[in-house]
């Protein structure tokens, strides 16, 4: 049976480190941490979402700054909340809840974060610092990949890995991880041809498709890592409704290790938000920046 890689657990740890982390910079004299969410409209999901980081940013001893707006906040009031915070010392990291209502332009709004605040990683700076594996901040999912392949791989050099999906937020930048840490790195798509054929190849694959059970057991060679950042919802809720990932677990016995929907890489994704306002406060205030492992 393939290992369950534990994201609750392993995120667990990284909430630990972070709050001590956090009472070492302070002990030290250093400000305590800040960390501003800006959520505009009642989105349910980006409701549940926006509790959770609340909650454990408080929790990890970092200071929450939560900035609610109504779904008809227009774009420039809303990047004018975003220049306040800018300037506001007391505020280490910026994150804005996506998605955005349609009258404003989220790729406006990224952009108009600092980059030393930019604690999601998505400011065109931080990613051009990811492409040429200088320091900046990288963004939470893909790290949070990383960071559980860690849990099972010791050297990643020549490794073949196959990424399935090509987003900005996900597919790109675990790519650029990849080849950082020297693996030979193949992005795909679900149009890919032969898709299944490529994925045999393999030794690491992160799927992020989107497309509930889209990679299939006999895609897999045994052996192989799959971590899975697909989270789909089928069935109705109370109705036998569960969440699955973009891999049939099921049939992923022969892997060496997987990641479970859910319980792998969400968890992760929290936590190394915290991990990434801990960073950039100690770099606002001219700390050491403990080193980004996995990054």
């Amino acid at each position: 049976m393939a290992g369950i890689i534990d994201g609750k657990a392993i995120a667990e740890t990284i909430r630990a480190d972070v709050a001590a982390g956090v009472a070492a910079l302070t002990a030290a004299g250093g400000a305590v941490p800040g960390l501003a969410v800006v959520l505009v409209g009642d989105d349910p999901a980006s409701l549940v979402y926006v509790g959770r980081k609340i909650a454990q940013t408080r929790q990890a001893g970092i200071r929450s700054f939560e900035h609610r707006l109504p779904a008809e906040t227009g774009e420039e009031e809303l990047l004018g909340l975003i220049e306040r915070l800018n300037r506001d010392d007391e505020v280490h990291g910026i994150l804005v809840q996506l998605p955005l209502p349609p009258q404003i332009r989220a790729e406006r709004v990224l952009d108009a974060i600092d980059p030393i605040k930019d604690v999601d990683g998505f400011h065109p700076v931080n990613v051009g610092r990811l492409s040429i594996g200088t320091d900046g901040l990288v963004p939470c999912t893909p790290l949070g990949c990383m960071l559980l392949l860690e849990t099972v791989i010791d050297d990643f050099r020549g490794l073949k890995a196959v990424v399935i999906g090509k987003s900005n937020i996900v597919g790109k930048p675990v790519a650029m991880l990849l080849l950082e840490r020297e693996c030979t790195v193949t992005v795909t798509h679900i149009l890919t041809r032969n898709l299944p054929d490529i994925v045999r190849t393999a030794d690491i694959v992160v799927v992020a498709a989107g497309s509930p059970g889209l990679v299939r057991g006999e895609w897999v060679k045994p052996g192989a890592v799959v971590i899975d950042v697909g989270i789909n919802r089928v069935g109705e809720p109370g109705k036998g409704g569960r969440l699955v990932g973009d891999a049939a677990f099921e049939e992923l016995g022969h892997a060496r290790a997987i990641t479970p929907v859910p319980g792998g890489v969400g968890p992760m994704t929290v936590a190394c938000l915290l991990r990434n306002t801990l960073l950039a406060a100690r770099k606002q205030q001219g700390a050491d920046a403990s080193p980004k492992k996995g990054a």
